[in-house]
């Protein structure tokens, strides 16, 4: 990067960076994507993990982003089926005895009515209005005495960690992209005629600072977003609201469901999910959507969100939960857009638009914000059409029908080889190949959990992870199924992975305390204990 010149550098390596970089790289552009963090070390492994249309949408009247969420939901089952997997959808429906409001049940039958024909049935499969018994089959703590029947419908689900990781992939080793994670751009430089020529940039590792010499500039930053406003302006920027969703991870034990369940919040006007985990025994619930002002680098959760998620599932399930219960957490941050001309901010969060932005400042510089993951794609192609002004050359859109990398013809003949499949796509075969050289790589280690050894080593070989954190939270979903399992394991994970990163047994050792301070800290926010 020090050495080259760029038609553009995407500053931000979340979901939404990492698709720009695609699409421009897909496009014949030479481009660089970078991060301060690691690779979708921010919202972009921290949401519910679903690839969706957004039902509640149309309560919003938000008919077009309904239609481009199932749009884009259907490119990436088409384009990453290895990473992207149907998922159906259950909505309990309560009532007094054995009879639910009639006003409830159409209210529900015509908006998935309309989700439908909005798109909803591209997945293969329309809603359909199930028994009280059947709705049982799937959640089956859920009330008898108030339960009266149900609706299923399909959407699909995904582990945003690896869509986003795997985008960087694509955008690298199949389009020679440049990506580096923690690299943090500090200052933009510009020409004589006031336009991008240079990124003022320091590696986060070493600490060293570099100039990146390129034509154009895509702030795909999310939260951060206006700190790169800021930065490329020269003057403060309030562009973004920030709203915070956190998640709880439970034992499936205890909250057992085969499928994505909708509950509402009681007198909140607004739903949570309870979703099995596909890789483990765990459900995890979520989300909250409330109004966040503090550090963005820091969200938590505290014994108010517990309480909040916790509340909604004991109100229709007879599962009892309580915080002992709860083996994981994770919060994250949705880059909203702030209310513009005037218009008053409602207290509700949750009724912000999920639409996206693309902002040209006239200078070399491209501002993308707003959004969801679910459709990524259709950002990044409206972003990078908005470089055309800055490159000499810019071809047509190439990502409607790119196959993203690891997808290819090998099929997995086995549950270890479907696992791999289900994470790695084709290069699962890297992984089965280190197990061949040395079979004790095939060991779990993590209680409960499928991940093995090898994986470990193919993420600190071949993914660009630089520390257990990578490992555990983003190359991994270990951390998010229970971290006080993963914590336990850690020393033997360490092990694993030190001759491969080349650690002395002193770094070894701060990883791991690392890793148990950022467990220890998120628990003790959200009230629970070590």
């Amino acid at each position: 990067m020090k050495s080259g010149t760029y038609d553009v550098v995407v500053i931000g390596a979340g979901m939404t960076g990492a698709g720009v970089a695609v699409d421009a790289a897909s496009r014949g552009l030479k481009v660089a994507l970078i991060d301060a963090g690691d690779i979708a070390s921010g919202t972009s492994s921290k949401s519910s993990k679903m690839v969706h249309g957004g039902l509640r949408y149309l309560q919003q009247k938000e008919f077009r982003l309904v239609y481009e969420n199932l749009r884009e939901r259907q490119r990436l089952l088409e384009n990453a089926p290895f990473l992207i997997r149907r998922l159906p959808f259950l909505i309990p429906l309560f009532g007094k005895n054995g009879v639910a409001s009639k006003t409830l049940v159409k209210g529900y039958a015509t908006a998935l009515r309309i989700y439908d024909f909005t798109g909803g049935w591209r997945i293969g499969s329309r809603y359909r209005k199930i028994s009280k018994q059947e709705a049982l089959t799937h959640l089956p703590t859920l009330k008898t005495d108030q339960l009266v029947a149900g609706f299923l419908y399909l959407d699909a689900r995904g582990d945003d960690a690896r869509v986003a990781l795997t985008l960087a992939k694509t955008a690298a080793l199949d389009f020679n992209a440049d990506v580096a994670n923690y690299v943090r751009a500090i200052d933009v430089q510009y020409d004589s005629h006031g336009r991008v020529r240079a990124l003022t940039c320091r590696d986060e590792v070493s600490k060293e600072t570099f100039v990146v010499a390129t034509t154009a500039l895509v702030n795909a930053t999310g939260v951060w977003a206006d700190s790169i406003f800021s930065m490329a302006e020269h003057e403060s920027s309030h562009r973004i609201t920030p709203a915070k969703g956190i998640h709880l991870s439970v034992p499936r034990a205890r909250l057992p469901v085969d499928v994505a369940a909708v509950l509402t919040v009681p007198n909140d006007r607004r739903g949570i999910f309870v979703v099995p985990f596909e890789e483990a025994p765990y459900t995890y619930i979520g989300t909250t959507d409330t109004a966040f002002d503090g550090d963005l680098n820091e969200p938590a959760c505290t014994p108010q969100d517990v309480a909040y998620l916790l509340d909604a599932v004991n109100t229709w399930t007879s599962s009892n939960l309580t915080p002992e219960d709860i083996t994981g957490v994770w919060a994250g941050l949705r880059p909203l857009l702030a209310p513009r001309d005037g218009t008053a901010l409602s207290e509700r969060t949750a009724d912000l638009s999920r639409r996206h932005q693309v902002t040209d400042t006239e200078d070399g510089v491209i501002h993308i914000t707003g959004g969801k993951w679910t459709t990524y794609r259709q950002m990044a192609q409206d972003t990078v059409d908005a470089l055309a002004p800055y490159v000499k050359k810019l071809g047509r859109v190439q990502t409607k029908n790119l196959r993203l990398h690891g997808y290819g013809t090998w099929k997995p003949t086995s549950r270890l080889e479907t696992h791999l499949y289900q994470r790695y796509g084709d290069d699962a075969r890297k992984v089965l190949a280190l197990i061949r050289e040395d079979a004790s790589l095939e060991k779990a280690l993590i209680d409960n959990q499928p991940y093995i050894a090898a994986e470990f080593v193919f993420a600190a070989s071949e993914e660009m992870s630089t520390s257990l954190v990578d490992l555990l939270t983003r190359r991994t979903r270990a951390h998010l199924f229970d971290a006080r399992a993963t914590l336990k394991a850690t020393p033997a994970i360490a092990n694993v992975v030190a001759p491969v990163y080349g650690w002395s047994d002193e770094r070894r050792i701060d990883e791991v305390r690392e890793y148990e301070q950022l467990v220890a800290s998120e628990l003790s926010a959200a009230g629970l204990a070590l």
